[in-house]
């Protein structure tokens, strides 16, 4: 399917679909084969290319989505993060990332980018000018993550972009907490998208995958590199992964709103200290994610008061489970000083302002008034 204006529910059921020519089935055929012929062909298949025919139907649909001329997918969104990163960067060059950020990348360039002579910066906040002070003469990449995990704060897509362009970089986004149904960074002038395919894109916490969506000149550029440190994905998950972006659409629009609910709901408990969650109008960047997101997205965190414990809340949860993964859609709750930002020391915690008693809300598609009723069963045991 070729419809570059289609609506994106009828993106996520049809485009990247694999054509089944003999029995025209309604699902993509699933082509286990490691091996297809040489000769004759006009494409040489190998799954480690990222050309298999389920692979190169997939980056269809991711690209469609993204609105971008192409797409790559991988074995794991840090498989993603690191080859499009390392694609753009070598030896003397410098990157500037924001501030805050996942906790695997900001472990990826702590631990591996000193062995390969690469020089970092964080910001020190997340305006332009920020950003702008922390470019140098060597500079080539502006890195970001917008909404960010776990503290869910802004980035302004455009203004990085113009900045990126004033100073001839490259400008990619984590773009998984947001998803390509509430955000699309490419139509705001980033360069390269990359996505935890784990998360909204698989949406049932049943595989491993990541995503990259570009230029068809950067995706090659990425690809290039990416045959080489071979972080493939196996068509069998591929074609999972196909099956479960066909909801995405509608998965992430139910999330949207009942995290919207529950943000609310948490804001006005009395034993909840404070809420993130760029839906409400207390955020401090409620405006600006209004101006770039068509959904706020169905991740919030939360601090509970201080003389709650925080994981005997966690503990005491019956319906929301504690999960190291998030986007499924059933509700799930961690917290990230003990999963996802657990790499990182106390110290560079406490800079991004990820305390130990915040608790990451991963918001599925069951009924508010369960959630609700689950937290508050919890609340009572352990106050």
């Amino acid at each position: 399917m070729k419809q570059s204006k289609a609506g994106l529910n009828t993106i996520c059921t049809h485009t990247g679909e694999v054509e089944d020519k003999q029995f025209k089935g309604a699902v993509s055929p699933l082509y286990m084969s490691s091996s297809y012929a040489f000769e004759g062909v006009d494409v040489k298949r190998y799954p480690r290319y990222f050309n298999t025919p389920n692979q190169e139907a997939l980056c269809k649909k991711v690209a469609a989505l993204e609105h971008t001329e192409a797409g790559l997918i991988f074995g794991s969104g840090m498989a993603a993060v690191s080859t499009s990163l390392m694609a753009f960067l070598h030896a003397g060059d410098h990157i500037v990332l924001q501030k805050t950020l996942y906790g695997g990348t900001y472990n990826l360039i702590e631990e591996e980018f000193a062995k390969f002579g690469i020089e970092y910066s964080l910001t020190d906040g997340l305006k332009p000018e920020d950003f702008e002070a922390k470019i140098k003469k060597n500079t080539k990449v502006i890195y970001i993550e917008t909404p960010s995990n776990p503290l869910l704060t802004i980035t302004d897509l455009k203004a990085v972009a113009l900045l990126a362009k004033k100073h001839n970089l490259v400008s990619m986004i984590d773009n998984t907490f947001a998803s390509p149904v509430n955000q699309n960074p490419i139509d705001f002038g980033i360069d390269v998208v990359i996505h935890s395919a784990t998360k909204y894109m698989g949406g049932h916490s049943d595989i491993c995958a990541g995503a990259v969506a570009s230029s068809a000149k950067n995706i090659d550029k990425i690809f290039q590199l990416a045959k080489n440190f071979g972080g493939s994905l196996s068509d069998y998950t591929v074609w999972l992964l196909e099956r479960s972006m066909k909801t995405m659409g509608i998965r992430v629009k139910a999330q949207n709103e009942n995290a919207q609910k529950m943000a609310e709901y948490l804001h006005q408990n009395k034993n909840v200290e404070k809420v993130y969650y760029p839906g409400l109008q207390s955020h401090p960047d409620h405006e600006l994610a209004k101006s770039q997101m068509k959904g706020f997205g169905g991740m919030l965190s939360f601090e509970l008061k201080n003389d709650i414990d925080a994981m005997d809340f966690q503990n005491a949860l019956q319906l929301i489970k504690p999960s190291m993964s998030l986007a499924g859609v059933e509700s799930t709750v961690l917290s990230p000083t003990l999963t996802s930002h657990s790499l990182l020391s106390a110290e560079e915690r406490e800079k991004q302002g990820i305390k130990d008693g915040l608790i990451r809300f991963s918001v599925g598609i069951e009924e508010v008034e369960d959630l609700i009723a689950d937290i508050e069963q919890a609340l009572a045991k352990v106050k």
